[in-house]
């Protein structure tokens, strides 16, 4: 959000009922997080991990994005596999809304292992490379990173195939989001930190009214 020409940040915690927001100088400043409790999904923003007492959860629609940019620019073939996995996995997940059957899971799951298995053999079969400089590690291409975060945080990834509660995505945060987003886009943003505070302040209330 721009309030009095600077950038500042809008956070938001949603669950399907209930939508607060936060207006803050700081992405960083989370600390009024700290007694949140329950599963909570995200955008595998690192800070979000500093929350304790939390499961978490990982937004596949955020992968699934990166899926097919990796698939159409880089072309790597794993990419494609899974992304028809996660896009199957997300079917089997509202058509069995009480709870996915465990040999499915276990199923989608030794696929997922898989796939991983073969994205990380192509890579491990490529040219590293070229270093800038003489210092700092050898960057990793994008895909590799990609996969490396699905498999390091796996369990992130499928807690909604043994969760039923758990949602596929964060869409509904991001949806909440975007009447505070066309606001901005409208008239550009707040002039005092006291104005925008009262506007998210009116957007929680409206929210109650319903």
């Amino acid at each position: 959000m721009r309030i009095g020409g600077k950038t500042n940040w809008l956070h938001v915690v949603a669950t399907k009922t209930q939508t607060w927001y936060r207006v803050s100088p700081q992405r960083k400043d989370i600390e009024v997080l700290a007694d949140i409790k329950g599963v909570v999904v995200h955008d595998h923003w690192k800070p979000y991990y500093q929350l304790l007492d939390v499961n978490h959860a990982l937004c596949n629609a955020h992968h699934l994005r990166e899926l097919k940019a990796i698939d159409e620019i880089e072309q790597e073939p794993w990419a494609k596999s899974m992304n028809k996995l996660l896009l199957l996995a997300c079917n089997y997940k509202h058509r069995y809304q009480s709870g996915i059957p465990k040999n499915v899971v276990a199923r989608l799951t030794q696929l997922y292992e898989q796939i991983l298995q073969r994205g990380l053999s192509f890579h491990s079969s490529q040219s590293p490379l070229i270093r800038k400089g003489n210092r700092g590690r050898v960057k990793r291409r994008v895909g590799h990173n990609l996969l490396l975060r699905l498999q390091n945080f796996q369990s992130d990834v499928l807690r909604f195939l043994t969760q039923p509660d758990v949602p596929f995505t964060n869409n509904q945060a991001e949806r909440d989001l975007r009447m505070m987003k066309c606001k901005q886009k409208i008239s550009g943003g707040f002039r005092s930190f006291e104005f925008a505070v009262s506007f998210a302040n009116i957007r929680y209330a409206s929210f109650h009214c319903f």
